[in-house]
């Protein structure tokens, strides 16, 4: 999953007038944040937006697959090898529709609040919050900020998680490429790769400007292409006959992968930034549907192949299957290098979410020193936990279910009943509730079963 910037992004909008439908809803004893206008008023939000490079449909899917596909796709192999090669095709495909049903829920509920409260645009936690406060339930509308704190939360543990794997496949890229004799299981040593690499990225992550970050997506998206097709070709020198290999394994293994795949694949996070930044926002469904397609047919094409040809041996990062020849070699530092340098980018998202609460607890004038001592503190801790737990398929397992299941899960079904549980309404036998009820009870389900399998699995290989 590739992090973005605006995932975090805080807006504070106020309106001058409220709908006087919902007028005995608003609290006596606080100003509301938002407030609602009349239905019957005309708002084109689209009209109202100051973007200065608006992207059209084709670059929205461009920044939507590069938002998905991240370091993810290089573990989903391993995913793979848990469940089985033809349980875990199918089940890709499955959550490659839910993830998008889901994706398409916040965005749709986004759209609709704008309308409403008379927003151009809104980031994932103002639309949480908002969709509560201006909700049905009165009685909940005070834990509207909580609400909000929540989905900040949850997005700062899901991007400072996927840091840590991102640094142990540095490391264990590095491993191998500098000691080929030394067995990549040996955690020990990993560990001792993991922590070398503390003060590199310490320096690195003391950037506070994208724009020296940004080309290297763009080259590190074509080694992620490049990888894929190396995925197909290398793993067919030394495939078996694909009848031989598993089609399912056990149920720990298949909430494992569910995890890893979640994980892999989810654009939660990059939607509104893309959404709130598209030329005609309304075309986003068709956006999201042909970056889906493309987005589950790399995980695919890395997953199915990855196992197939490497086997019950296989390992994170996928690179690292590939023979010890010079271009392959060549590929694996390639790699290493460009995920080295978006460290940063990954980890500038969730800081910059987390200093604009902390910084004001701070004098202004100590800005420039305080934000340095958080960003080392938050990198030690990231090095920490990932020498702690240098596992990386049961890492990613673990974030995409504890983390993704709820952002990207249940929060999306439950915003969307509180925007539509008056208007229009749940529908005839209340179908929308109950749509939404079973969203969200997969997305509970999926949180537990996975949550515990892959923090079991992650205490096993400590």
């Amino acid at each position: 999953m590739e992090l973005n910037s605006n995932y975090g992004n805080h807006t504070n909008v106020e309106s001058p007038d409220l709908a006087s439908k919902h007028s005995s809803h608003t609290p006596t004893d606080s100003k509301p944040k938002y407030v609602l206008h009349s239905e019957k008023d005309t708002y084109d939000f689209t009209a109202q937006r100051c973007v200065e490079k608006p992207t059209n449909a084709l670059e929205s899917m461009g920044h939507l697959i590069k938002g998905c596909l991240g370091g993810g796709i290089l573990g989903i192999h391993e995913a793979y090898m848990k469940c089985g090669l033809w349980t875990s095709l199918v089940v890709t495909i499955i959550f490659g529709f839910y993830i998008g049903y889901c994706v398409h829920l916040l965005v749709s509920s986004a759209q609709t609040l704008y309308q409403r409260l008379h927003i151009p645009h809104m980031s994932y936690p103002d639309v949480a919050e908002a969709a509560l406060e201006v909700g049905p339930f009165v009685r909940l509308r005070k834990y509207s900020k909580w609400f909000r704190y929540t989905v900040d939360f949850v997005i700062c543990l899901d991007l400072f998680g996927a840091c840590c794997v991102y640094q142990i496949i540095i490391a264990k890229t590095i491993q191998q490429v500098v000691n080929t004799d030394t067995e990549l299981e040996d955690l020990s040593y990993l560990r001792l790769y993991v922590l070398s690499l503390l003060v590199p990225i310490l320096l690195l992550c003391m950037i506070r400007t994208l724009k020296y970050l940004a080309p290297f997506t763009l080259i590190a998206d074509v080694f992620i292409v490049t990888c894929v097709v190396a995925t197909i070709v290398y793993s067919q020198q030394t495939a078996p006959k694909i009848s031989e290999v598993p089609a399912w394994k056990d149920v720990i293994g298949f909430f494992e992968f569910c995890g890893i795949v979640t994980f892999s694949m989810e654009g939660v996070g990059v939607s509104l930034p893309i959404e709130n930044n598209m030329k005609n926002p309304k075309q986003f469904p068709m956006v999201l549907c042909a970056g889906m397609t493309v987005v589950v047919s790399f995980l695919i094409l890395v997953g199915f192949f990855g196992y197939w040809g490497f086997g019950e041996k296989s390992i994170s990062p996928v690179t690292l299957n590939f023979p010890s020849e010079v271009f392959p070699t060549i590929l694996k530092v390639l790699m290493a290098i460009m995920i080295f340098v978006t460290f940063a980018l990954n980890f500038w998202a969730p800081f910059n979410l987390v200093w604009h609460y902390v910084s004001k607890k701070h004098n202004p004038k100590r800005y420039w020193i305080w934000e340095r001592i958080y960003r080392a503190t938050f990198i030690v801790i990231i090095t920490a936990l990932a020498i702690a737990f240098p596992n990386i398929g049961n890492l990613m397992g673990l974030l995409g279910a504890f983390c993704l299941s709820n952002i990207g899960f249940i929060f999306p079904a439950v915003i969307e009943l509180l925007v539509v549980w008056e208007t229009p309404g749940l529908g005839k036998y209340k179908w929308r509730l109950w749509k939404n009820v079973f969203v969200i009870l997969i997305g509970i389900f999926l949180f537990v079963a996975g949550t515990y399998s892959n923090a079991k699995g992650l205490i096993l290989n400590l």
